[in-house]
């Protein structure tokens, strides 16, 4: 949503942005292009979770499509909009609209992740059902209600300023900004703290039972060496229990030994008797959802990243954006106003790198593409 301003018609040509507009262009074109690819084209990655980060990878590619151009190129012109007042009008809509939609997908991500963390034997990963395609729906649906009143013609007011292109309206930067920003970005740090809260707890319960089953083992295992006092050596522990849980990592609880959550019931177990049978039914929920917390445990790694580049690259946008609607006397250099507004651009070039690179299936689709991608990644 860029707010160009120019203290006089003299025009400068300001090279570094056209040439840093390009290079942003081509990353969140090239970025979000393989992002699109690879779920389409990998059956691994045709999940629910990453169908929201197509979604997202959708906005910032039709923002780097749409409105980059644009606004490189009156930044190039140090400011000074060229062009008629439709095409910045149309500008101004698309702007709001598609930097409205990535953020609102963030926080439909967000929201994603909150259920698959508070019911995961509930949450459908590998199709997507109702609730998540109103879940979609409701993004680009809120974020075209946003940028509506530009289309309806907000911009259109008495003696406007041909050689700027703004929005016009203050009260409306004002509304804008809370719509895109101020409410979606605490309900976003709201839910990711509740998802830290419930993987803790369920991590401390993971704890607690194994502690109680070491205790148990080791109760038996002194047993049975008061009951072979000749050889004095007792038996040893099973290889899960023998190690202390704060040893083992997600990948031992992924690959454990317990039969495959997923897979279908094996036939030895239809002929367990009636209370046999529900037991070995709970505890097999019970195996499955801890190995669906232990992946989202693992996923959750990423957040920190998400929610730190979220922060940097918006905050400074719209705090500046509403400073300057609330504040009309307050003095903002414009070089300020187009640094905060490149930064927010910056978001949609990290959104695919954030999302892809701590992924492996998306790992190793990429490297299909670029083989000369770093082993560390």
């Amino acid at each position: 949503m860029p707010n160009l301003t120019v203290s006089s018609h003299t025009t400068n040509y300001n090279f570094p942005a056209l040439i840093f507009g390009i290079l942003l262009i081509i990353i969140i074109i090239c970025g979000n292009v393989l992002v699109c690819l690879s779920v389409y084209t990998e059956k691994a990655l045709k999940t629910t979770t990453n169908y929201f980060i197509v979604s997202l990878a959708v906005a910032d590619l039709l923002l780097a499509v749409l409105v980059l151009p644009l606004f490189v190129y009156a930044e190039f012109q140090d400011g000074v909009w060229s062009l008629n007042m439709t095409v910045c009008d149309g500008l101004m809509t698309m702007d709001v609209m598609l930097c409205t939609a990535s953020i609102f997908n963030l926080c439909a991500i967000s929201i994603d992740r909150f259920i698959a963390v508070s019911i995961p034997l509930n949450y459908n990963r590998k199709h997507v059902d109702q609730r998540q395609i109103v879940l979609l729906s409701a993004t680009w649906i809120l974020a075209l209600a946003v940028a509506s009143p530009v289309m309806f013609g907000i911009n259109n007011i008495p003696n406007r300023d041909h050689s700027e292109c703004k929005l016009e309206d203050n009260n409306y930067v004002v509304y804008s900004s809370v719509c895109s920003f101020f409410v979606p970005c605490p309900i976003m740090l709201l839910l990711y703290c509740g998802m830290f809260r419930g993987l803790r707890n369920w991590e401390e319960a993971r704890k607690a039972k194994l502690r109680s089953s070491m205790q148990a083992c080791r109760k038996l295992q002194e047993a049975a060496a008061s009951l072979q006092p000749l050889s004095g050596l007792p038996p040893p522990l099973p290889p899960v229990i023998e190690k202390d849980l704060t040893d083992m990592t997600l990948e031992e609880l992924e690959h454990d030994h317990y039969p495959d959550p997923d897979s279908p019931v094996p036939v030895s177990m239809l002929a367990y008797p009636g209370g046999s049978y529900k037991k070995d039914q709970n505890q097999n929920r019970q195996r499955k959802r801890a190995k669906i917390n232990g992946r989202e445990r693992k996923a959750m790694r990423v957040l920190p990243v998400v929610v730190g580049a979220f922060l940097f690259c918006w905050t400074p946008f719209f705090v500046v954006h509403t400073m300057r609607a609330l504040c009309e006397d307050c003095y903002i250099p414009s070089s300020v106003t187009s640094i905060v507004t490149w930064l927010g651009y910056v978001n949609s070039a990290l959104n695919p790198v954030i999302y892809t690179v701590f992924n492996t299936e998306f790992r190793k689709f990429f490297r299909k593409f670029l083989p000369t991608l770093p082993n560390c990644c």
